[in-house]
């Protein structure tokens, strides 16, 4: 299920340059990111890593496209998206971006396959029977193929991440974004959850980009990334 026209492995998918990002109001303005360039290609698992409060989750917000610097460039695939309308940055996060959460929000009275096919729906490129045959095939590669009509509320914690992760596949978005994937399981089910999600992004040839404090889980990716007051350490 490699992405239509992909570039090849290791070539730049995402790349942004000098971000800024004020939060807050008045006197308690805060500068939380004061400069920050970075670039993820193709098959590569980053792993941003830093105390509470440096930037990490605003900056993948930014790179995901769910909020707008106050300066600075954004490029998705080699095309500029920091100054998009809201309409362009929408279709763009349909195509190009998967997003994983510490929490799975799935639909919880809709079934494991239903929730999968959700961002299919929304992106219109499959019919109904091609939408159905790619969440059964997503399901079954997290090991999920026997629960693929369970409710969302009839899985355990664990299964339910493996679900959004499915979720976050169903495009074939170029770039993966997970931001404390496994914070809110047990150390079985996060060591499964982080190998299915970077295995799967790494055989995709999917760009991965991981907010965590875990250090043994930023340890495995390929290139781990240490911040603070808002930029990298070099």
């Amino acid at each position: 299920m490699s992405p239509a026209g992909a570039r090849p492995l290791g070539d730049p998918v995402l790349r942004c340059e000098d971000l800024h990002r004020s939060l807050g109001q008045g006197e308690g303005r805060v500068h939380v990111l004061r400069g920050v360039s970075f670039a993820a290609r193709r098959g590569e698992v980053y792993a941003m890593v830093g105390p509470s409060g440096c930037g990490k989750s605003t900056l993948l917000y930014l790179l995901g496209l769910l909020d707008v610097p106050d300066r600075g460039e954004i490029w998705i695939d080699g095309q500029r998206m920091s100054r998009d309308d809201d309409a362009a940055r929408t279709a763009a996060r349909c195509r190009h971006l998967g997003f994983v959460f510490q929490f799975h929000f799935l639909l919880l009275e809709f079934t494991a396959l239903e929730n999968v096919m959700l961002p299919m729906r929304k992106l219109g490129r499959w019919g109904p029977s091609e939408m159905q045959d790619r969440a059964h095939a997503l399901l079954a590669s997290v090991g999920l193929a026997s629960k693929t009509h369970r409710l969302g509320n009839q899985l355990s914690g664990g299964e339910q991440q493996r679900v959004a992760i499915a979720r976050a596949l169903a495009n074939e978005p170029s770039i993966l974004l997970a931001d404390e994937p496994t914070g809110n399981l047990d150390v079985r089910n996060s060591a499964m959850v982080f190998e299915l999600l970077t295995g799967l992004a790494r055989k995709n040839g999917q760009a991965i980009v991981v907010v965590t404090h875990n250090p043994e889980l930023a340890a495995r990716c390929d290139h781990t990334l240490p911040m603070r007051d808002g930029l990298f350490l070099t």
